[in-house]
């Protein structure tokens, strides 16, 4: 292990060696991130001129560097600060949460007494409250020897597992070097993505990358990142999917990979979400209500070394480790992402406004690869993230079970929702700035909530808590509240009494930039990625991004697709076109019989097309997607597509069977799609196309035609999935004879 060293951020150390006692979430949330910078600047505002803020240190320890900023250092007082943001009650705070504040202090102040020759110093925890803008000290004198002696048993403590990783990400990127693709040979279009993949490592950049459908993108990312990692010094890949198809798709290609080279020490970790992973849903986080909570740190270093000696911890692995050792699984699993090789979670833990792997990315300065599967789903997704709703008759109901202490508050925010309901006319409302009183009593909401929480740790009420998360995402949104996004009230929507308050996101850009910015290099894949720019300028891509159209495996003969241009499916012609689209579907049938796929653009559509056609051709077997289905539900929709079946599954576009589902050979020999997937002319998409004109200058097209036809090929690619398939599909619209609606096909396609 010589001339090799670990590094750790001050932080990292700390909540390694420091963490005690129970897990005890009863004083979060925290201030958010924008909050706890303002405090930070406030407080260090109010020192003298030359207090210094920011200071770098580090220091060595054997093979351990540890790294980090103290917050402040005042020379007069020859005192070091450590600034802490909070909410509440700072008497209820965690007396584990104050000791890893200490712990931290006093390794930068030992770090300084070395940089400085300081004999002693004076250690200050600032604590400063957001809501009253008032600072708490506590202050303790110590001496450079303790300061030593106390850094001496923290790095003592970590430096034997800061070996262990050593060893073990020596022996990981040896073995990466020397391994090979575990199928031998490359697919046809494989060896391009996988080259493409490589290549954006290489140069550090991004990379948007449209490749068939059937090549084995999973696998053909993944390896050569993980080459990537040995070559190129990358500590982790995050491998991120809309779906947990692609996540399961990830997980097998790591288990291939790991298959083939039986020596690669490679932990690939599964992220689940807490709901699925919480074995208490209806304790609260902490000690004296859950008993996986209890303990939860004293017994994490057993549970961590146990999973250290694990390669494939999915989420039954984890949750089985967790349980033997008395462990939360949920939190087991947000502690071995330092220890991963390969994550493998949803999009949400990079790129959302909360991103876990985003948050340890930067705190720890890791060297990270981010690859985003089915990414034709990210700007939809990342809209969502970056968007928050409040519904009034949730909160009429709260006013009635809420504790009365809790009741006044909630109560203004309610009298101010009803100013807002009367202010508007329609029943739809776009506006250009968000209403300063409503936000006022939300936040003094939220607060209130929050007091309540930390004077009654052993309250729990699912309602209330669930407004209150929703409330500070609410507030959160609005600190950054721009021409990104829109605020909206619906009012009587869905047949709802009350309305709904939005903030919705149009153009994800400005919150997504950092966190392209933050990966060492980030590879964005997906069968419909084009127009290359449409995702570029709404994801908010770095200006080298790098694009590839990865050339098709399969041929034009194996697909025969057919525009039906004498078919309208506009809304007001989809009554007369149902007639010739059954015909067209009984003709194609009786000319080959075999599985097919008819997709709608809604239910009601769907079920009138599906009405007549079982009408005309009654010997033809059909079943439909159920308006609500459950996994069940799903499986015995697509348990029909046998190889020996025949039949056509009526569908809606861009539901649970327009993408991600597997059908080769005589599965599935065809698909009818009777629509352009447009979406729905409604107010709320009339407001983002007049975004989107002002922003891009491409209203319709960004709204509208990008995304329709991105799930029309979607739907297209199930027909065909490998090499040896044959299949048909029906373009059923004459908008598809386009000539800007054929340029966006898959270049492979010989359109008839």
């Amino acid at each position: 292990m010589d001339g090799i060293s670990y590094t750790a951020a001050v932080r990292a150390l700390c909540e390694f060696t420091a963490k005690v006692g129970d897990l005890d979430l009863r004083f979060t949330p925290a201030p958010t991130a924008q909050e706890g910078i303002a405090g930070h600047a406030v407080v260090s505002g109010r020192r003298d001129d030359d207090y210094e803020r920011e200071v770098s240190l580090s220091g060595e320890f054997g093979a351990l560097r540890v790294r980090g900023r103290a917050d402040g250092y005042d020379p007069r007082q020859n005192q070091l600060e450590e600034i802490k943001t909070y909410r509440g009650d700072l008497a209820k705070m965690p007396a584990n949460h104050r000791a890893l504040h200490w712990a931290q202090l006093k390794i930068y102040g030992h770090l300084l007494c070395q940089a400085r020759g300081l004999d002693t110093l004076r250690l200050a925890l600032v604590y400063f409250d957001i809501g009253s803008q008032k600072e708490t000290l506590l202050r303790e004198e110590m001496d450079a020897t303790a300061l030593r002696v106390f850094w001496e048993e923290q790095c003592g403590r970590f430096l034997a597992w800061a070996e262990q990783e050593m060893a073990h990400r020596a022996l990981r990127d040896e073995q990466l070097k020397a391994m090979r693709f575990p199928h031998g040979e490359f697919r046809p279009g494989q060896r391009q993505l996988a080259e493409a993949m490589y290549r954006s490592s290489a140069r550090g950049c991004a990379l948007l990358a449209q490749a068939p459908t059937g090549i084995g993108k999973s696998v053909g990312s993944l390896f050569p990142l993980l080459k990537a990692s040995a070559e190129h010094g990358l500590d982790k890949v995050f491998f991120l999917a809309a779906k947990t198809s692609g996540r399961r798709m990830a997980l097998d290609a790591a288990a291939s990979i790991t298959r083939g080279a039986p020596l690669l020490p490679l932990r690939t970790l599964e992220l689940a979400a807490r709901n699925t992973a919480c074995e208490h849903p209806d304790k609260a986080c902490h000690g004296e209500s859950c008993p996986l909570a209890a303990g939860f740190y004293d017994r994490l270093p057993a549970a961590r070394a146990a999973a250290a000696r694990t390669t494939m911890l999915e989420r039954a692995t984890v949750r089985e480790i967790a349980l033997a050792h008395g462990v939360c699984p949920y939190y087991l699993q947000m502690e071995l992402v330092r220890w991963a090789d390969v994550v493998v979670g949803d999009y949400n833990y990079y790129f959302d406004i909360s991103a876990m792997l985003y948050s340890l990315t930067q705190l720890n300065g890791w060297k990270v690869a981010v690859l985003a599967d089915e990414a034709h789903n990210m700007v939809s997704r990342a809209r969502k993230m970056y968007s928050a709703e409040l519904d009034h008759t949730s909160l009429r109901l709260l006013r009635k079970s809420a504790p009365e202490a809790l009741k006044k508050p909630l109560d203004k925010v309610h009298r101010q929702w009803l100013a807002l309901e009367k202010e508007q006319d329609g029943a739809y409302q776009g506006y250009p700035t968000l209403p300063e009183k409503f936000m006022g009593a939300l936040q003094a909401a939220s607060n209130a909530i929050g007091d309540y929480m930390a004077e009654h740790p052993a309250w729990f009420d699912a309602e209330v808590l669930e407004f209150y998360f929703l409330a500070l995402h609410f507030a959160r949104l609005a600190e950054s509240f721009g021409e990104h996004s829109l605020f909206d009230i619906s009012k009587g929507e869905g047949g709802r009494a009350g309305s709904l308050l939005c903030i919705r996101n149009i153009v994800p850009a400005p919150f997504l930039k950092a966190r392209f910015e933050a990966a060492h290099a980030c590879a964005l894949f997906s069968a419909t990625l084009s127009p290359w720019n449409y995702f570029s300028d709404t994801l908010g891509m770095p200006d080298n991004t790098a694009w590839i159209d990865v050339e098709s495996p399969f041929a034009a003969e194996q697909l025969a697709v057919r525009v039906a241009s004498h078919i309208s499916t506009r809304y007001q012609h989809r009554e007369r076109s149902l007639a010739p689209i059954a015909r067209l579907m009984g003709e194609q049938y009786a000319s080959q019989p075999g599985n097919y796929l008819a997709f709608f653009s809604s239910f009601d559509y769907m079920d009138k097309a599906a009405d007549l056609f079982c009408a005309e051709y009654p010997q033809v077997p059909v079943w439909r997607q159920p308006r609500r289905m459950d996994e069940t539900e799903r499986e015995a929709f697509l348990a029909r597509f046998r190889e020996d079946g025949r039949g056509i599954g009526f569908a809606v576009l861009g539901g649970s069977f327009g993408e991600g589902i597997d059908l080769p050979g005589a599965r599935l020999i065809g698909a009818f799609i009777a629509t352009l997937g447009l979406p729905q002319i409604n107010p709320v998409n009339e407001q983002i196309r007049q975004r989107m004109d002002a922003i891009f200058g491409a209203g319709y097209d960004y709204t509208y035609l990008y995304p329709g036809l991105q799930k029309v090929v979607q739907a297209a690619g199930r027909v065909i999935r490998t090499t040896s398939d044959r299949g048909t599909v029906h373009l059923i619209d004459d908008r598809f004879a386009r000539p800007e609606v054929r340029q966006l096909l898959p270049a492979w396609w010989q359109v008839a």
